[in-house]
């Protein structure tokens, strides 16, 4: 059997990002990794279940092409309202599609987030 256990996202600024799932989608970090030229972090939410890979790569300065940014990783929301409310207040919904009832916010290196609501 294979049980998902994290997904990557390549970010410039480890703390800025941290920061930002923090504040957003309220996900804890776990653990961090130092190595020569890398820092990752991991960040999951309070059920634990699966992991959210930040990498930072130290020699890195431009931002990442993310090409036509058709992939993205979705968030289950208790109160849909209250969650769009605060990401229309941080200005970080990047897309709504209203007759699913769901939006999209972007993180500070423009990952797609789904944001749901928990049916």
């Amino acid at each position: 059997m294979f049980r998902m256990i994290h997904v990557n996202f390549n970010v410039l600024d480890m703390e800025r990002s941290v920061a930002f799932y923090r504040e957003a989608l309220g996900l804890l970090e776990i653990r961090r990794k130092q190595g020569e030229g890398f820092t990752l972090c991991f960040l999951t939410d309070e059920s634990g279940q699966f992991q959210l890979e930040l990498t930072c790569l130290n020699h890195r300065k431009e931002p990442y092409d993310l090409g036509d940014n058709e992939t993205h990783l979705a968030f289950e929301v208790d109160d849909y309202e209250a969650a769009h409310a605060k990401h229309a207040q941080m200005g970080c919904i990047c897309y709504e599609k209203p007759q699913m009832g769901i939006y999209f916010i972007n993180d500070p290196d423009g990952y797609w987030l789904e944001i749901v609501p928990k049916r």
